[in-house]
């Protein structure tokens, strides 16, 4: 039985050092739950915060505790992936009055001959001031720059770049939304949902999968990224790519020696000299 008053169904907002996080993602604006303040702290913090996996790659554990989020994102100033993301939000969010439910979504990109477990958390959020129902993942690396609503409506775009929000019937699911985006090969499908609420709890098992097990991408390489208004950059490995709204883009062969300028240059990670060494020693190398 769902307990409101049960903080394990909540994110910990009343212990977000909200000054803290944001000034970390720039953001000076209303502190109010209304639909702009959404929009302009989904950009604040898509822009400022990047999505990355270098404690999996370093053999570190990735704790989800909020203090852990808090020591990590806005004290050392690095970024996270999805649990680490949307965790770090959705206390935000829940501290400044909005309505927030974890959400699970499964990725299908990049995966055309595999099922892949549903190992992404996005959010269902509403505002004080708006009736409508918003999705909001700021744990992606690719965007969207902005909350979008949860209807099927064809095509939109979040400034220049394109998506378009499905809701069809899988053969055991019968409502399933999809999220298809425009990139540099055409329309893909990024990731499936449904409306199933999942809780810290959930995210937590999602978490251990992704940063332990053999079979999870994010234990073989490093995989970095940066979503801005107008170029989205990628490190894969010891691959740079360069995307763009129009789905241009280039691609280059980096050496690992490359890794901690390009870190601090391209992603505003800055590494320490401890951390700069093992990542270009480490064994995802081999």
């Amino acid at each position: 039985m769902y307990k409101p008053n049960d903080p394990a169904y909540h994110w910990n907002g009343d212990e977000l050092d909200l000054d803290a996080y944001l000034a970390r993602i720039g953001y000076d604006g209303d502190r109010t739950a209304t639909l702009a303040t959404l929009r302009a702290l989904v950009y604040a913090h898509t822009t400022t915060i990047p999505f990355e996996n270098l404690e999996t790659i370093l053999g570190r554990p990735v704790p989800l505790e909020l203090e852990a989020l808090q020591d990590k994102m806005i004290r050392q100033r690095r970024g996270g992936y999805c649990y680490e993301n949307v965790g770090l939000f959705a206390a935000a969010l829940e501290r400044l009055g909005f309505g927030v439910t974890g959400l699970s979504g499964r990725v299908t990109m990049g995966a055309p001959g595999g099922l892949r477990p549903a190992t992404h958390a996005l959010l269902r959020v509403t505002t004080g001031d708006d009736e409508r129902v918003w999705l909001v993942d700021v744990g992606f690396g690719s965007g969207p720059l902005a909350p979008y609503e949860l209807v099927e409506g064809g095509e939109f775009a979040l400034g220049d770049w394109r998506f378009r929000l499905e809701h069809t019937t899988g053969e055991l699911d019968s409502d399933l939304w999809v999220l298809h985006q425009f990139g540099r090969e055409g329309w893909i499908d990024r990731y499936t949902f449904t409306l199933n609420p999942q809780y810290r709890i959930d995210f937590a098992i999602g978490n251990h999968f992704v940063s332990t097990s053999p079979r999870s991408p994010f234990t073989t390489r490093p995989f970095v990224q940066r979503f801005l208004p107008d170029v989205h950059h990628i490190l894969d490995g010891l691959t740079l790519i360069t995307e763009h709204p129009d789905g241009s883009s280039e691609t280059r062969e980096v050496d690992a020696a490359e890794l901690p300028k390009i870190l601090a240059e391209v992603f505003d990670i800055d590494l320490s000299e401890p951390d700069a060494a093992a990542l270009a020693e480490a064994p995802w190398l081999d």
